[in-house]
């Protein structure tokens, strides 16, 4: 009888074990600069939207890492090594938000970044060599990159979720100037054929801007039209847990406040 108490205890004590310790999923956050940024201070100081969505979200239950650096590109965050590490740790049941774009209509091999893609999403290439990596590559289109993000994450068992770039502070005839003919379109055109939930945050930010206004939009943008403030960036985060908040089945809701 003893050791069927004991084995009925260490049976026990191992369940308890797993639940009381079982790792919480992930939200991996990738992009560029008006995703996470850390420059300036004070009023100044410029934020990305990634930095303040964790208040929305209930970080007992769900752990935030926000791998979003300033500077890259859909490409040079792969070509870094970023992405790697993240696969590194990804696991079933992990969520992958992502936004590129903004630095991706750069030069392909200028020696200042070396950062662009070939515009569109198409299957298209082409061979350079990279001033700043001192090495030959072969560059591809936006679409290509961000399919791979998708792709890669479902392999791991992950959840990816692709948002179009925010919009940056551009006005015509009083209207937020929209990426509809280019990245924005181009992101949820890829996240439709990959069959991956999608967030039209360039959209819905931009509409925002209309009503507010472009004097008052001036406001969040101290230093640049691309890269707002910590006001603005809490904006665009408010905007990203709307755009969670309509996903039809997405799980991700469940770890919103």
């Amino acid at each position: 009888m003893k050791k069927v108490f004991y084995l009925l205890l260490f049976c026990s004590l191992t369940f308890l074990s797993f639940v009381v310790f079982k790792e919480k999923p992930v939200l991996y956050i990738i992009g560029d600069s008006t995703v996470k940024n850390g420059s300036g201070k004070g009023a100044d100081a410029l934020w990305g939207w990634g930095s303040l969505i964790g208040e929305y979200f209930d970080t007992t239950r769900l752990a935030i890492e926000n791998r979003a650096i300033g500077g890259r590109s859909s490409r040079t965050f792969i070509t870094e090594g970023r992405w790697d590490a993240i696969l590194k740790t990804l696991n079933k049941g992990d969520y992958v938000i992502m936004q590129f774009g903004h630095n991706d209509a750069g030069p392909l091999d200028d020696t200042s970044r070396a950062r662009g893609t070939i515009k569109g999403i198409g299957n298209e290439s082409r061979d350079i060599y990279n001033p700043i990596r001192k090495v030959n590559e072969t560059v591809y289109t936006y679409g290509h990159y961000m399919r791979r993000y998708i792709r890669e994450a479902r392999d791991k068992g992950a959840i990816p979720i692709v948002c179009s770039p925010v919009p940056r502070n551009n006005f015509k005839d009083g209207k937020a100037k929209r990426g509809d003919q280019d990245y924005a379109l181009w992101a949820k055109q890829v996240a439709a054929a990959e069959g991956a939930w999608f967030i039209d945050l360039n959209t819905s930010i931009a509409d925002a801007y209309d009503a507010m206004g472009s004097e008052a939009v001036a406001r969040f943008f101290p230093k640049d039209h691309t890269h707002p403030n910590k006001e603005g960036s809490t904006l665009n985060a408010a905007r990203v847990v709307q755009g969670i908040e309509a996903l039809k089945s997405c799980d991700l809701q469940n770890y919103l406040k």
